[in-house]
């Protein structure tokens, strides 16, 4: 492993060398939607990454697995149907998660790990951009470490009047979970009318991890047990004879999506965008796989219900208009969004339901002012989630239903986001320019609990009028040789949501969170500089970063009405409360690199280090979230029928003396030591034998070794064969 991450920090650097006597014109600047309109990314100081590889994006499980695969992003997973993308050690709701210029990001996300990015169906993804580090000024609350924000395709208006019909057809099938996917869309278009339809079918078996094991940890995540129940009685099944088959792992899903587009004009767009998806019931593997101090497991049941999202947007995009204001677009959106959580405990027949749904209605509008000396965008924003939470505890031997606590308050409970923005781009001359803007936020939540008998709530009520000013500030230098080099300045706000305030949850055994109704927001301030070189034959860049989080909100020792210890769902538990006890740094770089060393032939290689400390007035401690060091290296091929890449992805170790053992690190499905380092080996290749056919075959993790990312609660896949074939009509 230090081999490795020696070569990345030391490739990007050699590369230059290499190419020294090359005299290739630097690479055409791409376009990138971070301002929400499109951009020349050279005049975007903050730094984006970009993946836009079809094949990347496409033949991956999942969405959460596309940045796993691009080397970007580190991910968390605690079940096969999990994804939790960490941004320059921020996770969940302190990262903000967009598709198609909405928000995802709803009143309940919590602060520990999340799948809803799952949700968003990678077969009829177009591009995927990252932006690292604090985002508010565009983006509002919840960007404190990035956001990540996925374009799904638009529909394609035919040149002529006539009627066309295209599409695909794709199947795919993985054997490390036993996948298989199906997925087809269509576009029918004229002159002014374009029709995109997308359909995508998936499921997924029980999860194969890989059989290379350490000698120091022979038995790391291996299946040992798993829970039936006969006759009405719970049962320990041995999983000796298949302890690399994650049991109760598997999970199905449909994606759907509709676009209609009508352009009457040259100048003028109208787009209705329809997304439904929706799961089946899923098991939470993490805590099955725990075990209680007898021996026996902790739970008999575990699992989500169905994960359900269903947004239908419209969007408005207006050019070349006469005004101060040349260009604006308008979206507006409505979001129906529906989780729960289903346990029970090993030999109770008391199971326990939790229903969450949220209604989203959201409207954005931007406007911008472009001229010689560059762009001014103004922009307005507005989001109002309405929260509904109830719970049930049934004994499925009798089936008398009895009240519980519920996940968040049970009576009205809404979320509003307002803000106003203004982003301003400058020439100063040929090379230099200048970003700034600045952000007035305005959240409000109003939270009622209704039944407060079974907590003891000394409260009724949990009511929240947060204003916020964010910024940014930064200066580019765009040389005519390929060089660049940008220092940025940039604040991230959150406001405390839903889940902060009126969560009632166990995140272990033991351990229950309790409602806190005087917390305050968080702040990030980042200051950051880039430097690099893009040229047809090599590219080399670094970026370094330093981020003050204040008012940081943790998790801590509490006391409710009075005492530590109280017994929840049976349970003497200790208890914790979110609150703002936290003053932390986040700091790190990141270094990545291209050489071109024959015609169609890269060598490309990224490398992430993140370190993040937090004070609590008493003492210092390990700030969780906090990725152990990653990245990616691959050697590329490719023309225009055939491509093939060998790659490796890999991360460092995560030493047990860096975990925060009272946040969401989740050491107990760690080792004794922490995370150990792993590295695996793959292979992936398309080749396309006309323009309507082509076949992918992938082999992950070649030597079937067996690694787990960091914080998950669950293995990874094993050696794993992909096949995937693509008509094109």
């Amino acid at each position: 492993m230090r081999k490795i991450i020696a070569f990345v920090l030391f490739f990007g650097i050699t590369s230059s060398l290499m190419a020294q006597k090359d005299t290739t014109k630097p690479l055409q600047d791409v376009v990138v939607f971070a301002n929400k309109f499109p951009t020349p990314s050279k005049n975007i100081v903050q730094t984006i990454g970009l993946i836009t590889d079809k094949n990347l994006i496409q033949q991956q499980a999942n969405t959460a697995d596309i940045l796993i695969a691009s080397g970007q992003v580190f991910v968390q997973k605690s079940q096969l149907g999990g994804g939790s993308p960490v941004i320059r050690g921020f996770e969940a709701s302190r990262v903000l998660l967009m598709v198609d210029g909405v928000r995802m990001n709803s009143a309940i996300f919590r602060a520990g790990h999340l799948q809803n990015i799952i949700s968003v169906d990678n077969m009829i993804l177009d591009r995927v951009e990252i932006l690292y580090g604090p985002s508010s000024t565009m983006y509002g609350s919840d960007a404190l470490g990035g956001v990540v924000n996925m374009f799904t395709k638009n529909p394609t208006i035919n040149k002529t009047n006539s009627w066309n019909t295209n599409g695909n057809v794709v199947y795919r099938y993985a054997s490390g979970q036993n996948e298989n996917r199906a997925h087809v869309d269509v576009n029918i278009a004229n002159n002014k009318w374009a029709f995109l339809t997308s359909f995508t079918n998936s499921s997924f078996g029980d999860l194969r991890q890989g059989n290379n094991r350490s000698t120091a940890y022979p038995d790391f995540g291996k299946r040992l047990f798993y829970v039936t129940r006969e006759n009405g009685v719970d049962i320990v099944n041995s999983n000796e004879s298949k302890v690399n088959i994650q049991k109760t792992t598997g999970y199905t899903q449909t994606d759907f999506l509709q676009k209609i587009l009508f352009k009457p004009n040259e100048n003028t767009e109208h787009l209705v965008n329809i997304q439904l998806s929706n799961s089946s019931a899923y098991n939470r593997y993490d805590r099955l796989t725990e075990t209680a101090a007898n021996g026996m497991p902790s739970f008999a049941e575990w699992y989500y219900g169905p994960q359900v999202r269903n947004m239908v947007g419209y969007k408005l995009s207006k050019t070349n208009l006469k005004g101060y204001f040349q260009e604006l677009a308008l979206n507006t959106n409505y979001q129906h969004l529906e989780e729960s959580r289903i346990s029970r405990r090993f030999n109770s027949n008391n199971k326990d339901f939790r229903f969450e749904k949220v209604d989203i209605f959201g409207v954005n509008a931007d406007f911008l002012h472009k001229d010689k000396y560059g762009e001014l965008h103004f922009g307005v924003e507005s989001y109002y989630n309405i929260v509904n939470s109830t719970a049930y505890g049934n004994n499925i031997s009798t089936n008398v239903k009895t009240a519980i606590t519920t996940r968040y308050s049970d009576g009205p409970t809404n979320m509003g986001y307002q803000a106003f923005y203004v982003h301003h781009t400058k020439n100063l001359d040929a090379h230099w320019v200048l970003n700034e803007g600045i952000r007035l936020n305005f959240v409000q939540l109003n939270a009622q609990f209704k039944d407060t008998a079974l907590m003891h709530f000394p409260f009724t009520e949990a009511k929240q009028f947060n204003a916020s000013f964010t910024g940014n500030l930064g200066l580019a230098y765009n040389g005519n040789n390929g060089y660049r080099v940008a220092f940025g300045l940039s604040s991230g706000f959150r406001a405390p949501n839903i889940d902060d305030l009126t969560k009632v949850f166990d995140t272990k055994a033991g351990f229950v969170i309790v409602p806190n109704k005087d917390l305050k927001p968080e702040y990030t301030y980042n200051a950051e500089i880039n430097v690099s070189k893009n040229t047809a034959a090599y590219a080399w860049g670094a970026s370094v970063f330093y981020t003050w989080f204040k008012n940081a909100l943790v998790s801590d020792e509490y006391t409710w009405n009075g005492q530590s210890q109280i017994m929840y769902q049976g349970v003497l538990s200790s208890v914790y409360a979110t609150q703002n006890k936290a003053k932390a740094v986040v700091y790190g770089f990141n270094v990545n690199g291209r050489l071109r060393l024959v015609y169609n032939t890269d060598l490309t290689a990224t490398f992430s280090y993140t370190k993040g400390t937090y004070n609590d007035g008493m003492k210092e401690m390990p700030l969780d979230h906090i990725p152990p060091s990653y990245g990616r290296i691959g050697l590329k091929h490719g023309t225009a029928k055939f491509n093939a890449e060998l790659f490796s992805v890999f991360n460092g170790w995560k030493r047990i003396a860096d975990y925060n053992l009272n946040g969401e690190d989740n050491e107990i499905y760690a080792t004794k030591d922490g995370m150990p380092s792993w590295m695996t080996i793959n292979f992936a290749t398309n080749y396309a034998p006309s323009k309507r056919l082509s076949v992918g075959f992938q082999i992950e993790n070649m030597t079937d070794l067996n690694y787990r990312y960091f914080a998950s609660g669950i293995s990874a896949v094993g050696r794993n064969y992909v096949l995937s074939c693509k008509y094109t009509f």
